[in-house]
């Protein structure tokens, strides 16, 4: 599975952007996928997360109730909606894939798939 984010960019606070993440593969239904950003000199962090059928989802406290994952696997795409952005939210944005689960904190690098990222920058 290739994965592929698009969607970033530089808004303003309280603004709102939405980021996509296209998979190749006629298995890309298969697979839970996530989202995870990384702020310069800061680890990645885990953002969110949505099961292969959509049915569950997960957030980081971070940004619960600001944002929203989604996927449509007709389209093999998985969305995150953020609104109300704050600075803090500024960072690389990263789509992952896990046959499993999305795995986080110091097993986030077991995913099977990772995108190349897309930058957000959240100005002030």
């Amino acid at each position: 599975v290739q994965l592929v984010e698009s969607g970033g960019g530089l808004v303003q606070a309280g603004g709102s952007l939405r980021l996509s993440c296209g998979g190749s593969g006629r298995t890309f239904s298969s697979y839970a996928m996530g989202w995870f950003r990384q702020a310069p000199g800061k680890e990645r962090e885990f953002v969110a997360a949505i099961s292969w059928s959509g049915g569950r989802t997960y957030y980081a406290d971070s940004v619960k109730g600001r944002f929203t994952i989604s996927r449509d696997n007709a389209k093999n795409t998985v969305s995150l909606q953020m609104n109300s952005l704050k600075p803090e939210d500024t960072g690389v944005y990263y789509c992952a894939a896990s046959s499993t689960r999305i795995r986080v904190g110091a097993d986030q690098y077991e995913n099977d798939y990772w995108g190349q990222g897309t930058q957000v920058t959240v100005s002030s």
